[in-house]
């Protein structure tokens, strides 16, 4: 029992140019938006704006304003809020320029406001075909937009590249960045580098091979493409990176084909957030992600590193051509990606000043990394209990691992910290150059990992995670008091983290994972949001509370700060979604009575504005359905819910307030109704497609005789589960 449920806990825890471009203009109408280019965003400007996610190339998240300091944002209250159309994650760092604030929000939809006022200027929506929600490994999030001399950019999870007019929202022209059959999508925000339009995509868990495109700002015609794995066929791709790979990368992998391995695949490290541009050394970096399968065993026959996956690659932003890398974890077989945020900053050390690339990344060490050459400076734990490494060899640059990590090799279940959620994932993270700390959203959420051992996990399947793991083993035991403890263990952590010493300066515990990003100031500020609906202004060199605002939903993106009319203003977004709150069942249950209520929220100084209040909600009243199926039917049916649908539905069909909860559905009470939506896709509109390419009636059939089970399981238990926290905003 236990061995299944931290299996469960482990994945639940766990091209082509194809768009025609159409002319488009550099520059608006508008004048004042002229001035937002690469000089401006080398430094950000005066903090009046927030022209780029990340505030300036620096991505340090560090505003220069102090008009809001640490003597008076108690005093902070709500200006204005808008609420938005799609209850699912709300990723989007917003953008504000002279005074108009731009947000990309779930489905890859843009909308405008007026800044000071919150009024609604012009919206966008790409009409994404829902269908593609199925190649989305963690909810169909978009993580914001890029601003550019006038123009707008947002990726969609279709795979296009726009570019919009800011002043009216009109498109100037679209490019598909990705062939629509392939895994991919896009969820993270382009970079804007020299009148170049930067974009990468994920999808490495269903099978993709990475790369990262390069548009010229002003048409969307392809400048240059740099792939981040060799090619499957041995041959050249015409493109940036076919020295490099040919040279550095395609002999860290297996040469003996294998069935499932990397050339069936596409090997993974697809580029689905960090982007970062060094204005001061002209480099661009990429963090890369994990490979496909994560099981190293099939991927490569348990050979070689691997290149580039889970690395940070330097090239030329003009050409696209290789500078350097460093790879954090060799040989990755645990979705342990580094495609976190990366920091740019400038630190004494050894009496020097030293450029330096600050990354926390998923596997839990943090790193300081020579912006000059790529060389390893330094790497310590930033949370505690670290399972797979002992720590970093800084001569090789290479970790120190616990073989008994190495599941592939071992044929034995790892018991994991972290786990494939990591200990930091995509949120924000800020550095602060008063106090040279760095404020990191860490999450402690255990899992484990174990090669495939079901019939339906050794092959690779049309639809549905391809990551080589016993996911389909998965289930959930009848024993709560474990489940309770598995819940109480998945908490989270600010960690105010100084990269001169290695330690952190200051923490604070969050009970619950899943906390949003961070953003600090000069007034002495960090700010961050809960996964409890709160929203959070801390002392940056003390981590003394000073600010506790409740927001009624959570908080998943980081925040941006600005000025109109010289009033400083702090704007978030609320909501629930993302990986986490859709795999995690129980081990999520601490935030699951919290509201998913998207909105965007802009703070000042003694705000008035209150929020509308919410309804009251009876508590659910467990009625499941007469249990239908023979036990081998449940025990089928579970098999094939934890393989296909365990990444959008949780393990033992546990949701935590974002997609339906199965077990609550009146489709497991009528057979003809289970088969319309799991075979016939009548619900393909709304991102449910058909899964008649890997289910049978009959095993759909039996996939509704195991959600029933876990209905009943939950009548019995889920008031000693603690199926919600009493602790949620209300």
């Amino acid at each position: 029992m236990i061995k299944k449920l931290l299996v469960a806990t482990a994945f639940a825890g766990a091209a082509l140019l194809l768009g025609s471009c159409q002319k488009g203009a550099l520059e608006s109408d508008n004048p004042a938006f002229a001035a937002i280019d690469g000089d401006y965003l080398k430094t950000g400007g005066d903090g009046s704006n927030w022209a780029m996610t990340g505030f300036s190339y620096y991505e340090q998240r560090h505003s220069p304003l102090t008009q809001i300091n640490d003597g008076n944002v108690k005093d902070l209250g709500i200006a204005w809020f808008a609420d938005l159309p799609d209850a699912r994650g709300q990723e989007a760092t917003p953008v504000v320029v002279d005074g108009k604030m731009f947000v990309s929000t779930a489905w890859s939809k843009v909308f405008s406001y007026d800044a000071k006022t919150g009024k609604p200027l012009w919206s966008f929506d790409p009409k994404v075909d829902k269908a593609r929600s199925v190649k989305a490994c963690c909810d169909v999030v978009n993580r914001g937009v890029a601003f550019w001399n006038g123009s707008v950019f947002v990726g969609t999870i279709d795979g296009r590249l726009i570019s919009l007019d800011a002043s009216t929202g009109k498109q100037n022209w679209s490019v598909q960045t990705l062939d629509l059959k392939s895994n991919g999508t896009i969820t993270g925000v382009p970079r804007v580098v020299k009148d170049k339009v930067v974009i990468g995509f994920g999808g490495a868990e269903f099978g993709a091979r990475g790369y990262v495109t390069a548009y010229d700002a002003a048409t969307g015609k392809q400048a240059w493409r740099f792939y981040t794995t060799p090619n499957p066929a041995g041959k050249p791709d015409n493109a940036a990176s076919d020295d490099i790979l040919k040279t550095a990368a395609t002999s860290t992998w297996s040469r003996k084909p294998k069935k499932g391995d990397w050339r069936e695949s596409g090997g993974g490290g697809t580029v689905w957030d960090a982007i970062v541009y060094d204005a001061e050394l002209d480099q661009l970096y990429l963090g890369v992600g994990n490979g496909n399968p994560w099981n190293h065993g099939i991927r490569s026959n348990g050979e070689g590193d691997n290149l580039f996956l889970s690395s940070i690659v330097a090239l030329k932003p003009d050409t696209g051509k290789y500078v350097w890398h460093y790879q954090e974890t060799p040989a990755e077989s645990w979705d342990y990606t580094a495609t976190q945020p990366i920091i740019l900053a400038t630190e004494k050390r050894d009496g020097k000043d030293r450029k330096v690339l600050y990354h926390a990344p998923k596997n839990g060490f943090f790193f300081t990394i020579d912006r000059l050459n790529g060389k390893l400076l330094s790497a310590n734990p930033f949370i505690d209990g670290i399972t797979w490494a002992n720590g970093y060899d800084l001569k090789t640059g290479r970790p120190i691992e616990n073989p008994a990590a190495r599941y592939e090799k071992t044929g034995k279940l790892y018991l994991a910290n972290p786990s494939a959620l990591g200990a930091h994932n995509w949120h924000p993270m800020s550095y602060n150059p008063a106090t040279g700390l760095v404020y990191i959203p860490a999450m402690y959420i255990g899992g484990a990992y174990l090669p495939p051992v079901a019939p339906n996990e050794q092959e690779r399947k049309p639809i549905g995670f391809n990551v080589g793991g016993a996911m389909a083993t998965a289930d959930l035991p009848d024993d709560t008091n474990f489940v309770k403890a598995v819940k109480a263990a998945t908490t989270g952590k600010l960690v105010a983290f100084d990269p001169k010493t290695g330690k952190a300066k200051w923490t604070v515990d969050h009970p619950a994972a899943w906390n949003g990003g961070t953003m600090t100031t000069a007034g002495n500020l960090v700010f961050q949001g809960t996964a409890m609906g709160e929203f959070r202004a801390y002392a940056a060199d003390t981590g003394k509370q000073l600010l506790n605002l409740n927001v009624q939903s959570g908080v998943l993106s980081g925040a941006s700060t600005y000025t109109v009319d010289g009033e400083q203003y702090v704007a978030f977004m609320t909501s629930k979604g993302g990986a986490f709150p859709l795999v995690s069942g129980y081990a999520g249950a601490t935030s699951a009575a919290v509201p998913n209520l998207p909105r965007l929220i802009v703070l000042k100084l003694r705000g008035k504005i209150a929020l509308p209040a919410l309804p009251e909600t009876p508590p659910y009243v467990w009625a499941p359905p007469k249990q239908i199926g023979t036990p081998a039917d449940i025990a089928a049916g579970g098999s094939n819910f934890q393989r296909y649908c365990l990444v959008c539905h949780g393990p033992g069909a546990v949701g935590n307030g974002v997609l339906p909860d199965l077990r609550k559905s009146g489709a497991i009470a009528d057979a003809a109704v289970w088969k319309s939506v799991v075979i016939d896709g009548i619900l393909k509109g709304n991102g449910m497609v058909s899964f008649s390419t890997v289910l049978t009636a009959k095993e759909a059939e039996q996939m509704r005789a195991y959600v029933v089970s876990r209905a009943h399981y939950a009548k019995t238990n889920d008031a000693a589960l603690g199926g919600g926290s009493k602790k949620a905003a209300k």
